[in-house]
């Protein structure tokens, strides 16, 4: 395979074992219950029947509802290839294969693959367009379901080494090469993700049009008036207002992408098309992308990032707010208030990962980690059979977590993005080694031609004891470089937006190497770098201290005016009013005790924050904080992240 050149190199899922105690129990609740939950639900919605109908299979005539439903068959079996990868199942893949050839029928000749045409060509669904590509800047999707097809092509392929699937992208692929580019349609789609799968498919078959193909998309975006735009939001009977609002910010054309200089309209939209515009700009070496993509990071983590990490505030569209709105309530019935997408946290880490890859700084992956730990995992149950697709920071009881949706979009995702959580974990760079999460795994790496074992063992979150012992094949020089958060140093995230109120300057990170202590220094980029000649069986010992940290936020939060939230380690914390009285009306003073307790009498198993009031205090009873990917796991309650100060 081919590789986009970023200075930071990745080490893939499949170079790394995972053995982590938090997030191995997630993958395989994954693996078990997720995915088979998922593609039953594809079943049962009728979005498999899509295929079957549309390549002459099935004389039947009902189909799913919307078009863009082929996207979440696609991103199901990208889930199902790197499961088999983790885990072989001769059965699972043999359903996968029979899937596929199912896919196969419903292709057209030429390559063009879009169920809800195919299958009724005539009339298909509004949103379509009476003819290809008619509406393929507005919401047909088109290009939105290919880019997932190509996605779960390349995984199934890495994953096995079947290339059945991988045909029908290729061949798709050059259909839309030849339809799409300057002097042919000149179009953007309307709902980015192509941008983000032709990168692949070059690393894949090392074609380089599929980039020049990325590359148009990009930039077409900005250029085009988009014909028959308002007659479309006309026909959706003024359902969609913000389709036609701000001269299409909503899907980001309202400018060129190297003019942007803020987060605007659809959150998922928006990330997904930073992520493609990282790969597109270090493939081409293109300085305006990167600019443009690290003013925009600005704007979101200095005025648009919700404490956990929740991107997307405005329910109205799903889409970024003004500077500092950042609403914690979710009122569904009406659709307004905060909605932080999980898809939108899903899009943000791939960003932020990418941001990552180009300058080395772990800022990003303060980001990154406070987005994983939180506004991503709130987004899957405890169980992993139900969802939230917003994630709100509070609620008057009305929020629960539902096992499908009619737009499952973040079961889907999750179902793809969670077996690849130990791809996050290192990366490398010359003769240095980067740790940036830290989740107990193990890898192998070449360094100056020599093999290094690298085994990481953890009980994070929970604490921060953390070893690394390093075993190269024969005594070797290099750097080992280790990401300390910017939690542990007195900044939740890297900007002003939010801050601790707590004294933390007896907090010092301390590290041994072989039993011996070690002095930390922390470097510019946010690493603890180790150069030595390292032999086999050294250990490096890391203890992080993770104090229990008062935040707030900035003045220009309304919202947050007199509020103060809760955390340790990356976790965010809230209250339940399972657990608490009032829960909207609940105070934390500053004499207040807070102690840390891992507790078993809860119906779930987490950690836990236990609030002692002070002497005098109106509180007449101790609190219990839970983390806040856990809440909604034990029915309906009000909740809230921030609570009076």
């Amino acid at each position: 395979m081919k590789k986009i050149e970023y200075p930071y190199q990745k080490i893939g899922f499949k170079d790394v074992k995972l053995t982590d105690s938090f997030w191995k129990p997630i993958v395989d609740r994954c693996i078990n219950t997720t995915i088979p939950h998922v593609l039953r639900k594809c079943e049962k919605s009728r979005r498999l029947a899509n295929f079957e109908i549309a390549g002459g299979l099935s004389k039947e005539k009902k189909s799913s509802k919307l078009p863009f439903d082929d996207s979440d068959v696609y991103k199901t079996l990208e889930g199902i290839a790197y499961s088999l990868f983790l885990k072989p199942d001769l059965r699972l893949e043999n359903k996968l294969d029979d899937i596929i050839e199912t896919i196969i029928a419903a292709q057209e000749d030429d390559g063009y693959l879009y169920t809800f045409r195919t299958m009724n060509p005539e009339n298909p669904h509004f949103f379509s367009g009476k003819h290809r590509w008619e509406n393929v800047s507005i919401f047909s999707h088109e290009l939105y379901n290919v880019g997932h097809l190509y996605e779960a092509a390349i995984a199934y392929h890495l994953s096995t080494g079947k290339n059945s699937l991988l045909k029908v992208a290729l061949k798709n692929a050059e259909l839309i090469n030849d339809t799409f580019g300057y002097g042919k349609i000149e179009s953007p789609p309307g709902h980015q993700e192509i941008e983000l799968a032709l990168p692949r498919l070059y690393e894949v078959t090392g074609d380089r049009k599929y980039m020049d193909l990325a590359k148009f998309f990009l930039d077409i975006r900005g250029k085009t008036t988009r014909k028959g735009y308002k007659e479309y939001v006309s026909q959706s009977e003024n359902k969609l207002p913000w389709l036609d609002s701000e001269r299409f910010k909503y899907n980001q054309t309202h400018q060129l992408v190297i003019n942007q200089k803020e987060a605007v309209g659809h959150a998922v939209r928006a990330t997904y098309m930073y992520s493609a515009m990282a790969d597109i700009g270090v493939f081409f070496n293109d300085e305006e992308y990167i600019k443009a993509l690290d003013r925009i990071w600005e704007d979101v983590v200095s005025h648009k990032m919700s404490l956990t990490g929740g991107i997307g505030a405005k329910a109205d569209g799903e889409a970024f707010d003004e500077a500092y709105i950042l609403p914690n309530f979710y009122d569904r019935g009406n659709e307004i208030g905060v909605y932080n997408e999980t898809c939108a946290s899903i899009g943000n880490i791939f960003w932020n990962y990418r941001l990552y890859r180009i300058h080395g700084d772990t800022k990003y992956f303060d980001v990154l980690e406070r987005i994983l730990y939180n506004g991503l995992l709130s987004g899957i149950s405890c169980k992993g059979d139900k969802f939230f697709y917003p994630n709100p920071l509070a609620s008057t009881g009305d929020q629960f977590r539902r096992s499908w949706f009619e737009v499952p979009c973040c079961p889907s995702n999750l179902v793809r993005f969670i077996p690849q959580i130990q791809s996050y974990i290192y990366s490398y760079r010359k003769n240095t080694f980067y740790i940036n999460i830290f989740l107990g795994s193990e890898t192998r790496v070449e360094i100056e031609g020599v093999n290094v074992d690298i085994h990481q063992r953890s009980k994070y979150p929970m604490d921060g004891l953390i070893d690394f012992e390093i075993n190269p094949e024969k005594i070797v020089q290099f750097t080992l470089s280790i990401r300390i958060p910017g939690w542990c140093q007195k900044k939740p995230i890297p900007s002003d937006l939010y801050r601790y109120i707590n004294n933390q300057e007896n907090v010092e990170v301390k590290a041994k190497l072989n039993g011996s202590t070690y002095e930390v220094k922390i470097d510019e980029k946010g690493y603890f770098r180790i150069t030595r000649n390292w032999e086999k069986g050294d250990v490096i010992q890391l203890n992080i201290p993770m104090p229990i940290n008062r935040v707030v936020s900035h003045p220009k939060v309304k919202e947050n005016t007199g509020k103060i939230a809760l955390e340790r380690g990356p976790l965010v914390y809230c209250f339940e009013s399972i657990d608490n009285p009032n829960v909207h009306k609940i105070g934390i003073d500053d004499d207040d005790k807070l102690i840390y307790e891992f507790n078993t009498h809860l119906a779930i198993q987490v950690p836990t924050i236990r609030l002692k009031p002070k002497a005098g205090s109106n509180i007449q009873r101790e609190l219990i904080a839970i983390p806040y990917y856990a809440w909604a796991n034990r029915g309906r309650s009000e909740m809230a992240v921030w609570v009076n100060h």
